[in-house]
């Protein structure tokens, strides 16, 4: 009994210092920052004054703020659709026990060992659609040399907002259902949204790929077998079987690309910046902007707290139902 509680004596020892650290500068920070939010610190020197609910109600009347979140709903959808497209696809092909399957899949993988910061410079180079001076560049100059003049673009210069037009028949669908708030340009997507979409999916897709291709080689090939002595085709295997079976593995895909575009701000500050009228701006740079740079610091506190609320909002009943699936395992 003795070496048991001596035991537990030692583990609790070591660990402690990792819990401490955690309780100051995780969730004592939390808890910082979501009181500073109901305060009127506005200036470099603190002002815990409380306000109450007063700076949300401010920062969700901001004009800027909601083009963010504008902004932000169209890059996650947008990332996740390619991600979870081009990462299936790429994991497909792999799985077809293809000739130099390592190599590709190293290529593939690839993007995953730099940081979203080379990536954006990168991709800030590749989608600068130059200027009349001195010509077409990046892609741009690529799709010249090509004679496919006609696809050049302003990539994320470019502060054009797409939406659904309710006069077309999607539109108009939408709103029969409900749902015309979706045909305004309040809930549109940025072109330049666009471009950012195109560099974090270059780098994220790889990874999405190795979560797929794993899942495939997880599937026991005696199911597409006795599928095929059945008489289904391969479409058939693809959609009835394959598909059903990858659904944690695309759900585990859809948690981890979600709370990163969600939060995503190295990107966006080594590729665009906000944009011309705020066409790329998110939640993130704002509240660096506004805290730093303003010295806003209650308004940069709520906004922070709203970004912890969306990305719980996304992880929290992920991590309820694996929770319950190991229990009931």
């Amino acid at each position: 009994m003795r070496r048991i509680t001596w035991e537990r004596v030692v583990a609790i020892l070591l660990i402690s210092p990792s819990v401490l650290a955690i309780a100051i500068f995780v969730y004592g920070f939390i808890a910082f920052t979501a009181f500073a939010s109901l305060t009127r610190w506005d200036r470099l020197l603190p002002d815990f004054t409380l306000v109450g609910f007063s700076n949300y109600q401010k920062l969700f009347a901001n004009q800027r703020f909601q083009i963010d979140l504008r902004n932000t709903v169209g890059f996650t959808i947008l990332f996740l659709i390619a991600c979870l497209a081009i990462g299936f696809l790429l994991a497909f092909l792999l799985d077809q026990r293809i000739r130099g399957e390592g190599f590709f899949r190293s290529i593939y993988l690839f993007p995953m060992a730099i940081s979203f910061i080379v990536t954006g410079v990168v991709w800030r180079w590749l989608l600068n659609p130059g200027n009349p001076e001195l010509g077409a560049t990046g892609v741009n100059l690529l799709f010249e040399k090509m004679g496919l003049g006609f696809l050049k673009w302003g990539w994320f210069t470019d502060p054009v907002v797409w939406h659904i037009p309710p006069d077309t028949l999607v539109g108009q669908a939408l709103q029969q259902v409900g749902l015309g708030v979706l045909t305004t340009p309040a809930v549109g997507v940025s072109a330049g949204v666009v471009s950012l979409v195109l560099a974090a999916t270059w780098q994220m897709s790889g990874y999405t790929m190795a979560l797929y291709l794993a899942g495939l080689r997880g599937i026991p090939d005696e199911l597409r077998e006795a599928a095929r002595v059945d008489g289904a085709s391969e479409l058939q295997i693809l959609w009835h079987i394959i598909i059903p079976l990858l659904r944690p593995i695309t759900l585990s895909a859809i948690i981890i690309l979600g709370h990163i575009s969600l939060k995503i701000y190295d990107l966006v500050v080594a590729m665009t910046g906000p944009g011309i009228g705020f066409s790329t701006d998110v939640p993130a740079f704002f509240m660096w902007d506004t805290t730093f740079r303003g010295n806003h610091f209650a308004r940069g506190a709520s906004i922070a707290v709203v970004l912890l609320v969306m990305v719980a909002v996304l992880i929290i009943p992920y991590l309820v139902w694996s929770t319950r699936s190991e229990a009931e395992l």
